[in-house]
C-alpha cells in the first residue's frame, strides 16, 4: 500500500514551510498566486489527499493532548484536572483522548510528540504554556489541527481557549476594596506566564480606579520567570516595613503557601491579614483556611476547546483566534472586612 503523501513531503520538494503548503491548499491568505499554483499542481501530481477527504465519513476522532512534564507535580495538578474535563467532553462527542507528557528534553530539542510521530491522532490540544520555539516547531510540523488551552501566544497565529485572568483579577481586587482594604499587595512573578501577568494588570486597573498606585515592595515574586515551581523559601518574602492588609495571590496554591508563611511570622488569616487566590483549585489538606478566589470555568473551557478542534478537523468554518471564558467570584473565609 502506497504511503500517504503529507504536507511536509510537498514542502520539501518546493523548499517552503509546511504552513505555506497548508495555507495554499486551504485557500488562506499569505501565499502568492504563483506559489499557490505550484503547490496545487505538485500536490495533484503526488496524489495528496486533504484530511477532510480522507476522513469524510469518519465521525469519531482521536484527540491528542500534550502537557509539559513540569506542570504535573507532586500535588493533584490543576492541568490534570483540566485534562479530565477535556476527556469527559470528548467522549460526549464520540471522540477519544490520548495524553502525552512533554519532557524538557523533548521541548528543548524540538522533537515531535510520539502521538504525532506515530500518526495516532487527528488533532492536538496543548495544555499549559510551553517554550515559544517549541510552539513554532509544532505549528510548522504537526500536520494536524492545533489548539492551545489555558494560554495563548502572540508570536503564533493560533487558536486558543483561555480564562479571563484580567477581568477575574480586577473583580477580586475590587472585592478587597469593597471590604475596606487599600493596602493590597500582589504575589506572582510578572512575565513568568501570560495568566500571571494578566492577573497583575487586572489588579493594577482596580488599584488605579480606587486612587492607589502599585508599589514595587508590594509586588512579590513566587517563582523564577523560566520556572513554574513556586519557590517560597528564596522568593516569596513578606514586606519588612509597610505591611499590607491584604494580599492578592496569582493562584490558590501560592495563597495557601503565603497563609502558612504568614502564620509562621505571627499573622492570622483573616483576623490580621486577608488573602485571596485564583482558580478555586487546591489539593485537599494544603490549607486550613477557605480561600476567597475566582473560579476558572474548566467545563466551559473544555467544551469550547473540543468544539473548535473538531471544527478544524472536519474542515468546517469556525471563529478563529482566542476564546476567553469568564469565571466567577467565590467568597470563602480568608478575607475580613476592615474599617477604612
Amino acid at each position: 500500500m502506497a504511503k500517504a503523501v503529507k504536507l511536509a513531503d510537498i514542502a520539501v520538494r518546493l523548499g517552503v514551510s509546511t504552513v505555506t503548503v497548508s495555507k495554499a491548499l486551504s485557500g488562506q491568505k499569505g501565499v502568492s498566486d504563483e506559489m499557490r499554483e505550484k503547490i496545487r499542481q505538485l500536490a495533484e501530481e503526488m496524489g495528496y489527499q486533504p484530511p477532510s477527504t480522507q476522513k469524510k465519513e469518519k465521525r469519531s476522532y482521536n484527540l491528542g493532548v500534550v502537557i509539559a512534564e513540569r506542570y504535573l507535580d507532586k500535588y493533584d495538578s490543576f492541568y490534570w484536572q483540566m485534562y479530565q474535563q477535556l476527556a469527559t467532553k470528548a467522549v460526549t462527542k464520540e471522540c477519544f483522548t490520548m495524553t502525552e507528557t512533554i519532557t524538557a528534553e523533548v521541548e528543548n530539542g524540538c522533537e515531535l510528540p510520539k502521538l504525532l510521530q506515530e500518526q495516532k491522532v487527528d488533532g492536538l490540544v496543548v495544555i499549559g504554556k510551553i517554550a515559544d520555539g517549541y510552539l513554532e516547531f509544532l505549528s510548522d510540523n504537526a500536520e494536524v489541527p492545533l489548539i492551545f488551552l489555558d494560554f495563548c501566544n502572540n508570536k503564533q497565529n493560533m487558536d486558543a481557549v483561555i480564562s479571563d485572568s484580567y477581568y477575574g483579577a480586577y473583580c477580586l481586587t475590587n472585592y478587597l476594596f469593597d471590604m475596606g482594604h487599600k493596602k493590597i499587595a500582589y504575589v506572582g512573578t510578572i512575565l513568568s506566564t501570560g495568566s500571571i501577568t494578566d492577573r497583575y494588570l487586572g489588579y493594577v486597573k482596580s488599584l488605579l480606579e480606587h486612587g492607589e498606585s502599585p508599589k514595587a515592595e508590594w509586588q512579590i515574586d513566587d517563582r523564577r520567570k523560566d520556572d513554574c515551581f513556586i519557590d517560597a523559601e528564596n522568593l516569596l518574602k513578606l514586606p519588612t516595613e509597610d505591611m499590607p492588609t491584604a494580599f492578592f495571590c496569582n493562584c490558590d496554591l501560592t495563597a495557601s503557601i503565603l497563609i502558612k508563611k504568614l502564620g509562621e511570622n505571627g499573622y492570622r488569616v483573616p483576623e490580621d491579614i486577608s488573602v485571596v487566590g485564583y482558580d478555586n483549585y487546591l489539593f485537599p489538606g494544603l490549607c486550613d483556611v477557605g480561600i476567597t478566589t475566582y473560579e476558572v470555568d474548566m467545563k466551559e473551557m473544555a467544551r469550547r476547546t473540543i468544539h473548535t478542534i473538531l471544527k478544524k478537523i472536519r474542515g468546517e468554518s469556525y471563529r478563529k483566534g482566542i476564546h476567553i471564558v469568564e469565571g466567577h467570584l467565590v467568597i470563602k473565609e480568608s478575607v475580613k472586612r476592615i474599617k477604612g
